[in-house]
């Protein structure tokens, strides 16, 4: 088999189940009610979701570091969080912290 047939087939049949894996769920909740356990657990999923994928972005092993100096990251992921509380803006705090990542990054040559 051809090396991008198979990439092609591995993409189908990922995508399918993919979706087969959601519709069953959507399928199954369908016809009943949510236990009220699972629906309150279920408001939390994707504040939990953002958070794995910010910290991991953040945290650096140590190995990886070039010098023992501040992360930018994290400074810019501060100014973020407290321009996010201070104007419950969304907007603005992206703007906030991708403004302090890139003038670090910049400063920081």
């Amino acid at each position: 088999m051809d090396g991008a047939l198979k990439l092609w087939t591995v993409i189908l049949v990922v995508g399918a189940l993919n979706y087969a894996s959601r519709l069953s769920f959507i399928a199954f909740f369908a016809q009943r009610s949510m236990p009220p356990l699972l629906a309150r657990a279920l408001k939390y999923v994707p504040a939990a979701m953002l958070t794995a994928l910010v910290v991991s972005m953040l945290v650096v092993p140590v190995s990886l570091a070039a010098a023992p100096s501040v992360n930018p990251r994290i400074v810019a992921a501060i100014v973020a969080a407290v321009v996010a509380y201070v104007t419950r803006g969304t907007l603005g705090s992206i703007g906030a912290g991708m403004g302090t990542l890139w003038l670090l990054r910049w400063v920081a040559g």
